[in-house]
């Protein structure tokens, strides 16, 4: 083996390419870089983010207006924000037509059941009254159904809200009984 004893003290100690010098090196995207899956996956976890935090601010200008008196919330509104299957229209419009009383979870679980051939308990039906009041709340700050000792009713808010609906169809059956005779 030979060694080098003394370094050249030229212009051009260190020889380097002149081609490779000039040229600048190309940068791998982050694609290149990370997989393209995984530069998906991050992709969507912003963009989810970004929804998230604007979601939240609209829940907060809904309650700011709510605060003001200026909120009007339609029925398409309400069950976008927390009717999520047949079932819970379903005794939603049970409780609607009991009224202001307000009715048993084992009666409107009974009624459901004789409507639509499901098969709910009367805690299945408390559990859904609970999810959807919370589920609304969380959205809007108000509530449908209040607990008035062992039974539950609509509130003055959702009267508000579908007391419309019943209204014009009670006012429809006065006016024209034989219409509703001929459908029945």
């Amino acid at each position: 083996m030979t060694e080098q004893k003394e370094q050249g003290l030229e212009e051009k100690a260190v020889q380097t390419n002149v081609e490779e010098a000039g040229k600048p090196k190309k940068k791998r995207s982050q694609i290149a870089k990370k997989g393209i899956n995984r530069w998906n996956q991050d992709l969507l976890k912003r963009v989810l983010t970004t929804q998230e935090r604007i979601e939240c601010e609209l829940r907060w200008v809904r309650h700011k207006l709510d605060r003001l008196g200026e909120a009007d919330y339609s029925k398409e509104d309400i069950e976008n924000f927390a009717v999520f299957d047949t079932v819970d229209r379903e005794i939603m419009q049970r409780l609607l037509e009991v009224g202001v009383d307000g009715a048993l979870p084992k009666d409107v679980a009974a009624e459901v059941n004789k409507r639509g051939g499901y098969s709910l308990k009367r805690y299945d039906v408390a559990r859904r009254l609970v999810r959807l009041n919370k589920k609304l709340h969380f959205e809007t700050g108000k509530v449908l159904f209040d607990k008035r000792g062992h039974k539950w009713a609509l509130t003055r808010f959702a009267f508000d809200i579908y007391g419309d609906s019943a209204d014009e169809e009670q006012a429809a059956a006065i006016e024209a009984p034989e219409l509703l005779e001929e459908e029945a």
